[in-house]
This record gives C-alpha cells, sequence and structure tokens, in this order.
C-alpha cells in the first residue's frame, strides 16, 4: 500500500499524481476488504464509491469544502483517508469510532448521518449561512443514493434548494440498491435516464438545478474531470453517476443485499463465514415475518407494509408469497404510517413495519393521521432497546417515552416470540385502538415458539415469580434477563411481574402489588425518563403510595456503539449489574 500508507489527511491525497489515483483505489478497496472481512460492519456502500471518495478529497478543499455523504454506511473510505485509518479496526466497537460520520470525531465529519435523506437540506443550510458569511468561495458537496433521494426530506431540500443561488453540489450515486433494491417510480425514471429512455424533461433540471451525468462513477479520470469543472459553476448543481455497490469484490457485486452488512467473510473469495444458528431459537424479526404470512392467509383483509427494510423486517417472506398484499414503500416512513392509516379507513388492516429508530421520524403522523382518528393500524417495532454496534442514530430506546403520551394508543413489549406471535394475532381480531408491539433485534428465547394462537387480554399483566417485599416489574425482553437472575439466586424471595403492556397498566394488579410491596423495581431497555418506569412513578403518584420505586433504564445520554452486552453493562440493566443490584437491595433489608 504504497499510497494509502502516507496518507494522512487529505492534503497528502492531492499530492499523488491522478494516473496513480486508480492504484490508490485498489489500496483502499482492499484495506476495507482486509478490515470489514475481521471486524465486520457495512461493506458495499463504501466499496461502491472508492473512486468518488478519493475524487472528491483530491478536487475539493475538504475541510473547508463542506461534504456530507447521505446515511453514512458509504463513508468508510472518507474516514480511512481523513486521519482515522489507524483506528479503522475500532470501527463500530466499543470506545472506537464510529459507523458513520460523526462531528465529534473528525473537523472532516461537517454532519452527523446515521438516518437517510437529510443531507441535502443540511448542506443547503451550511451553503446560505456560508453566504451570509461572505464565504462565497466555499463549495458544499452532498452525496445521496438513488434509495435516499426518494424521500420525502430530500425532495423537500431540492425543492428549496432549486429556488436559491446557493453553491451546493447534489451528488446521485445511483447504484439502484439501499439495503434492499430501490423501487417506486422515480426510481424507474432514473434507470430509464441510464438506458436513454426518458421522454420527459429531466426532473432535476426541472427543479432548477444544472444536471450533468450521467457518468461512469467508478471512472477516476472522468469524475475528476467533471468535479473540477463543477468548481467554476455557481448556484445548484446536480451530477447523476452510476456505481456499483461492491465494486472490487465479486461476491458482494453479485449478492448486494447480504454484502450490504455481510459479517465475517474470507477476504481473498468473498465467502462468508459460518454463523451461529443459535441453536434453532428465530430472530424475532423472522418470527414476524412467518406470522404475518399465517395470518394473513387466514385473513384476506391483513396487508404488510414497510418502508426499505423488507429483509431487515423480514416482511420479505410475505413480498414473495403474497406479493400483492406486501409494499415496499421505499425510505418514507411518514408515507408508510399514513398509507396505513389509509388501508384501515377502508377495511383492511395493516401490519406496518418499521424500526424504532425510524418511527422517530413519522411521529406527527402516528400522533394525527392514526392515534387522532383512533385508526386500528397495527406498529410492529423492530430494533427496539439497544442494538449494538450501530449506536446512536439506530438505538430504539425512545420509543416506550414518545409513544406513551399518545392518547388511543396501545403500547405492548412481549417478553418472548410467543407473544409476540400471539399479540399479533390478537391485533386482527378486531382490535379499536391502533397498537404497536416493540422488540428487539436478535433472537429471542424459545424453539417452541410455533404453537396454536392465543389471544392476549389487553392490559394484563402476568406474576411470574412470587417475593416478599421487594418486586420486580419488567416489559419486554430484557424481562428474560430479569428471570434468569432471579431463578439463580439462592434464598431470595423477590417477586417478578412480566408487566408486557406499557399503556394500558394493568391497574388491578399494580394497585395489588402496591399493597403487598415495600420495594417495586422497574426495568426496561428504553430510556428512564418518559419510559416505562415513569408510568409507574406516575401510577404511584396517583394513588398516593409511597413505596419505594427505583427505575433501571437507560441513562439520559445518547448512547454510543458497541455490543448489546456491553451497553446494557454500561447502563446497568446487564445481567451482571442487575445481579449485583438485586444483591446489595437483599443485603441491605
Amino acid at each position: 500500500m504504497a499510497y494509502l500508507n502516507n496518507i494522512t489527511t487529505p492534503e497528502d491525497l492531492r499530492k499523488i499524481p491522478a494516473q496513480e489515483l486508480p492504484v490508490l483505489a485498489k489500496e483502499l478497496r482492499g484495506f476495507i476488504i482486509d478490515i470489514v472481512s475481521a471486524k465486520e460492519g457495512h461493506l458495499g456502500a463504501s466499496l461502491g464509491v472508492v473512486e468518488l471518495t478519493i475524487a472528491l478529497h483530491y478536487v475539493f478543499n475538504t475541510p473547508v469544502d463542506k461534504l456530507i455523504w447521505d446515511v453514512g454506511h458509504q463513508a468508510y473510505g472518507h474516514k480511512i483517508l481523513t486521519g482515522r485509518k489507524a483506528v479503522f479496526d475500532t470501527n463500530r466497537r466499543l470506545n472506537g469510532i464510529s459507523g458513520f460520520p460523526k462531528r465529534g470525531e473528525s473537523i472532516y465529519d461537517d454532519f452527523g448521518t446515521g438516518h437517510s435523506s437529510t443531507s441535502i437540506s443540511a448542506i443547503l443550510g451550511m451553503a446560505i449561512a456560508s453566504k451570509l458569511k461572505g464565504e462565497a468561495t466555499k463549495q458544499h458537496i452532498a452525496v445521496i443514493g438513488d434509495a435516499s433521494i426518494a424521500s420525502g426530506m430530500a425532495f423537500e431540500g431540492l425543492n428549496h434548494a432549486g429556488v436559491t443561488d446557493a453553491n451546493v453540489l447534489i451528488i446521485l450515486n445511483d447504484n439502484a440498491i439501499g439495503i434492499d433494491p430501490s423501487v417506486g417510480a422515480l426510481k424507474q425514471y432514473l434507470t430509464n435516464v441510464k438506458k436513454g429512455k426518458a421522454k420527459q424533461d429531466n426532473i432535476f433540471e426541472a427543479l432548477n438545478f444544472n444536471y450533468s451525468g450521467p457518468i461512469d462513477g467508478h471512472n477516476l479520470p472522468l469524475l475528476i474531470a467533471e468535479l473540477e469543472r463543477l468548481k467554476t459553476i455557481k448556484g445548484p448543481k446536480f451530477l447523476h453517476i452510476i456505481t456499483t455497490k461492491g465494486k472490487g469484490l465479486k461476491k458482494a457485486e453479485e449478492n448486494q443485499v447480504v454484502y450490504h452488512a455481510p459479517g465475517k467473510f474470507n477476504k481473498l473469495t468473498g465467502d462468508l463465514l459460518p454463523k451461529s444458528n443459535g441453536n434453532g431459537i428465530p430472530k424475532y424479526q423472522d418470527v414476524f415475518g412467518l406470522t404475518i404470512v399465517e395470518l394473513a392467509k387466514a385473513n384476506k383483509n391483513i396487508v404488510g407494509i414497510t418502508p426499505a427494510m423488507p429483509t431487515g423486517s423480514s416482511l420479505k417472506i410475505m413480498m414473495e408469497e403474497i406479493p400483492d398484499r406486501a409494499f415496499d414503500v421505499g425510505i418514507a416512513e411518514q408515507h408508510a404510517v399514513t398509507l396505513a392509516a389509509g388501508m384501515v379507513a377502508e377495511g383492511l388492516i395493516p401490519y406496518c413495519n418499521i424500526y424504532s429508530t425510524f418511527l422517530q421520524r413519522a411521529y406527527d403522523q402516528v400522533i394525527h393521521d392514526v392515534a387522532l382518528q383512533n385508526l386500528p393500524v397495527i406498529f410492529c417495532l423492530d430494533r427496539a432497546g439497544l442494538v449494538g454496534e450501530d449506536g446512536a442514530t439506530h438505538h430504539g430506546v425512545y420509543d416506550l417515552a414518545y409513544l406513551r403520551c399518545i392518547p388511543n394508543l396501545i403500547i405492548y413489549a412481549p417478553m418472548n416470540e410467543l407473544e409476540l406471535r400471539n399479540i399479533m394475532y390478537t391485533a386482527q381480531l378486531g382490535l379499536q385502538n391502533p397498537i404497536a408491539i416493540r422488540y428487539p433485534r436478535g433472537r429471542g428465547v424459545t424453539k417452541d415458539w410455533k404453537q396454536p394462537f392465543k389471544e392476549i387480554k389487553i392490559g394484563e399483566a402476568q406474576e411470574l415469580k412470587k417475593g416478599t417485599e421487594i418486586v420486580v416489574l419488567s416489559v419486554g425482553h430484557i424481562g428474560n434477563m430479569v428471570a434468569s437472575v432471579l431463578n439463580g439466586l439462592q434464598n431470595v424471595a423477590i417477586g417478578h411481574v412480566n408487566m408486557g403492556f406499557v399503556k394500558p397498566l394493568d391497574i388491578s394488579k399494580l394497585m395489588s402489588i402496591f399493597d403487598n410491596y415495600s420495594k417495586i423495581v422497574t426495568i426496561e431497555d428504553g430510556c428512564k425518563i418518559g419510559g416505562f418506569g415513569s408510568a409507574i412513578l406516575e401510577f404511584a403518584n396517583t394513588h398516593n403510595f409511597t413505596n419505594k420505586v427505583t427505575v433501571l433504564g437507560v441513562e439520559d445520554v445518547f448512547v454510543q456503539h458497541g455490543s448489546v452486552e456491553q451497553l446494557y453493562e454500561l447502563n446497568n440493566i446487564g445481567a451482571k449489574s442487575f445481579r449485583n443490584y438485586i444483591e446489595s437491595l437483599y443485603t441491605n433489608e
């Protein structure tokens, strides 16, 4: 790696003769493959923009010129060329560098981008600010994918930028895939543009952008020449480049969905290394995917919706078996929610599957379009709680708090796969209210989940273990850890109740709990402020109980990246820290 080893900043990169840059590109690809094959992470997106990454830092004066990578899956090469090569093996690990651009990590990370479609608005804001400050020569560049640009927020940014004289360059990295293949009319339009079959006026020119392309995004001399030309043009500009996700690794090019984040693989062949099957215990997402198909075959009104996550949510199973009733709407969470509301209004039963962290983007729609009208949409919130290495942008720790305050909404967190299956069954039996079902990333706890359906009584808690003075109230999957710890303690009479429903609470059960236990401990894999524990404190206050209530959950900080187990322990809700806490309570009795 004759060139890469000598690059600490983009200034070093700019000293390399232009004709030698393809050599650097090969080195950079090899370095990414070498690290990700052993350490895991996002692969295909960054491999696809190696040439673009080099060209941008070669042509533009970063960090003076501002560069934003939309989403950030594609920013590994950027990180390596901007001073983080030596620590890149810590990527996504506890106390290591983030898997996404992060302002506090480097002066070259101009904007944090973990969620998609924010880059155009952000870069426009920076460009307008530069103009107001008299920095007219500063360049502003945003790189956005064809899947991300279909999002409503991206259109809003384009719509505004087109009526300004802001010095912005929007680069469309068109590879026809996000995590899953891109969908929608815009994708079809871009396909026609690439094939020279677009019959209508260019949509980006119609929005007042100076459009150029499409050009080969892997042709470094062509990229550099075009970027140099665009540097001299004032106002909003749009460059359309064509790339291949996974470029340079044959397996990643052939299977772009799997190699978006493939786990560990053989860096020479690209073959995936064997993964544990979890001893036959399924992932929650697969229980959802298999159960909705089973339910839909028995109920013709059931439909499934996902905003661009068919594989990650396992709605893909339904899309393959019942394609006319399963919908991938693209990166469009707001649209997904209101689409579901419209379907309910006409008698359908939609299961709207959105990652917990992404539902934050559709908060108004949940309130205004669903709950206010009391339309019984069934929200299935995958990746709830702490999700691990994706870090602060992806932890689903706020859902209990931000949903709990909404009238009409039922909130349920299944403790295991069987409860997920049964609440999905219950939800389509004629609920008169919308319901949010939140469950974690990863595997559950039992192989024997596919049992005959049983209806769950709304608002009913389950006493799992009787105690004397102390009781633990849990919601969701974390209750399995609680049960395991309590069952492992000898001669400790601590009760355990699986509350399940955060809203409505089981009032009669809580009255009995507060009458019979002096100390109540709540635990959740969500934020402590405003979440399940807060609901219990509010109950105690409303009913004038003075019992000691301790709330365990995620602290009031943005939790960074690391393994789920590490992050649980850091927030004192892991098995070790919980056991220590319980033992200290019992010792102090």
